[in-house]
C-alpha cells in the first residue's frame, strides 16, 4: 500500500511541478512533511541540499531519497517512476503537438503565460529556504528577529564565493569546511 502512496503521489507532483526541480519543492514540501509527515522540514532540506550535490534532476533525486527514508528500495523504485510518468507521457504528447502546431499564436501564448508561475513557483521555494537558513525556520519570525549570525556570515561569504568560482564541487566544500569553522566557534545555534 505505502509503495502506491508514494508512486501516487510524487506522480501527482511530477504532474503539477511546471518549470522543474525547483519548481516542485513548494508540492514536495506540502506533501512530504505537512501531508504525511514522512519527513521533518530539517531532514527535508537535508534530502534537497543531499539532491543538488548528486548527479541527476534534483526532483528525480529528491524522490527516489524521500522513497528509500519512507519504504526502503522499493518506496524509491515507487517514487522515482511515480516523479518521472507524467513528465514522460506529457513530454511526448507535447512534443508532437509542438512539432504540429508551432506556429500558432495561442500555443506561444501559452507558454509565456507558464513562465511567471514558474518564477513563482522558484521563488516561494527560495524564500522558505532563506528563512529556514536564516531563522531555523519556515516563515518569518513575528516579530521579526535577527537572524543568526552564524548563518548570516555562512550565507554571504558562500555567496560571494559562488559568485566569483562558479564551480558546485569548489562551493560545496568551501560552505562545508566554513560550516564547520563557524560551529566549532560556536556561531551556530
Amino acid at each position: 500500500m505505502i509503495y502506491f502512496i508514494l508512486y501516487w503521489e510524487f506522480c501527482r507532483i511530477g504532474l503539477f511541478c511546471v518549470g522543474g526541480g525547483y519548481a516542485s519543492l513548494p508540492l514536495l514540501k506540502q506533501v512530504v512533511v505537512e501531508q504525511y509527515g514522512w519527513l521533518s522540514t530539517s531532514q527535508f532540506l537535508d534530502v534537497f541540499a543531499i539532491s543538488q550535490m548528486t548527479p541527476g534532476p534534483i526532483g528525480i533525486n529528491a524522490a527516489t531519497f524521500i522513497g528509500t527514508h519512507v519504504a526502503g528500495m522499493g518506496g524509491a523504485i515507487a517514487a522515482t517512476i511515480g516523479f518521472v510518468t507524467p513528465s514522460f507521457i506529457l513530454g511526448i504528447t507535447l512534443a508532437r503537438l509542438l512539432q504540429k502546431y508551432h506556429h500558432l499564436a495561442a500555443i506561444n501564448g501559452i507558454l509565456n503565460g507558464l513562465r511567471p508561475a514558474v518564477i513563482a513557483l522558484i521563488a516561494t521555494a527560495f524564500c522558505s529556504f532563506l528563512c529556514a537558513t536564516l531563522w531555523q525556520q519556515e516563515t518569518l519570525p513575528s516579530p521579526l528577529s535577527f537572524p543568526h549570525i552564524g548563518n548570516i556570515i555562512l550565507l554571504v561569504l558562500t555567496a560571494l564565493f559562488a559568485h566569483r568560482y562558479h564551480n558546485v564541487i569548489l562551493l560545496l566544500g568551501f560552505s562545508g569546511l566554513l560550516g564547520l569553522i563557524l560551529g566549532l566557534c560556536g556561531l551556530f545555534p
